[in-house]
C-alpha cells in the first residue's frame, strides 16, 4: 500500500458513519443517540423552548435579527419587521401563505431577472427547517420558499420558521431533508459575509446584507 492509499483509507474510515465493528445506524435511536461506529451524535436532546432558545442564540451570534411570535401574533411581527426596515416593495415565492401588511407592494416571483430582484426592498419566505446548534436555516426550493435567486439577490431576507421545523443537530436535518435531496438546497448561517486579507468583515457580498428570522412558537 502506498502512502496515498493509506491516507485515503484513513479518511474513509474516519468519515464513514457506522463503519465501526458491529455498527448499526438503525440502532441509533432516541434522544442523544450516537452512531456506534464513530461516536457522532445523531439525535439531539433539546426540545420545546430550549431548542428555540439555542437557535435564537446562534442566529444572533451570526448577526441575524430574531423575533419570536405565536400563530396569533405572526402577522403583527411580520408587519413590524417590514416597517422597521422600511421595506415596502417585497418579492415573495409563489405559495408563501403568510399575511403581509396591506400597504406593502407585493410581487410574486415568476422568474424575475437578477436586475429586477435587486430593485426590491426585500424578500419574505418560509423555510424547510432550521438547525439550532449551528444557527442554520435551510431552504429547499419548495413553493413557499421559491427559487434560490430570490433569497440571494435582495438585500433583506425575512424568513419565517415554525417551531416544528427546528432540529438540534445536522444529522437530524440531513435525515429530514432526504426527500428533497434532488432539489437545490440553500444553507444559510447568518447574513452573507466575508473577510478580506486584513480580516475586515464585509456583509452582503454573496447574498442579503440583513437576515431576519421570525421563530413561531407552539
Amino acid at each position: 500500500m502506498t502512502a496515498r492509499d493509506e491516507m485515503l483509507a484513513r479518511i474513509r474510515a474516519a468519515t464513514t458513519v457506522g463503519a465501526g465493528p458491529g455498527a448499526s445506524a438503525a440502532g441509533a435511536e432516541g434522544p442523544g443517540a450516537e452512531d456506534p461506529g464513530t461516536g457522532y451524535r445523531l439525535t439531539g436532546e433539546l426540545t420545546g423552548p430550549a431548542l428555540l432558545e439555542l437557535l435564537a442564540d446562534r442566529l444572533t451570534h451570526y448577526r441575524a435579527l430574531v423575533r419570536l411570535a405565536t400563530r396569533a401574533t405572526l402577522a403583527a411581527e411580520i408587519a413590524a419587521a417590514l416597517a422597521q426596515r422600511q421595506a415596502r416593495r417585497i418579492v415573495v415565492p409563489p405559495e408563501l401563505g403568510l399575511q403581509l401588511p396591506q400597504d406593502t407592494e407585493i410581487t410574486v416571483d415568476t422568474g424575475l431577472s437578477a436586475t429586477q430582484l435587486d430593485g426590491f426592498d426585500g424578500v419574505v419566505t418560509r423555510a424547510a427547517l432550521a438547525i439550532a446548534e449551528t444557527g442554520t436555516i435551510v431552504l429547499d426550493g419548495s413553493p413557499d420558499q421559491g427559487r434560490r435567486a430570490i433569497s440571494l439577490v435582495p438585500d433583506y431576507h425575512l424568513c419565517v420558521v415554525e417551531a416544528r421545523q427546528v432540529v438540534q443537530l445536522v444529522p437530524e436535518a440531513v435525515a429530514r431533508l432526504a426527500g428533497a435531496a434532488t432539489r437545490p438546497l440553500t444553507w444559510i448561517s447568518g447574513p452573507s459575509a466575508t473577510s478580506d486579507i486584513e480580516l475586515e468583515r464585509v456583509e452582503g457580498v454573496h447574498g442579503p446584507r440583513t437576515l431576519e428570522v421570525i421563530l413561531v412558537e407552539g
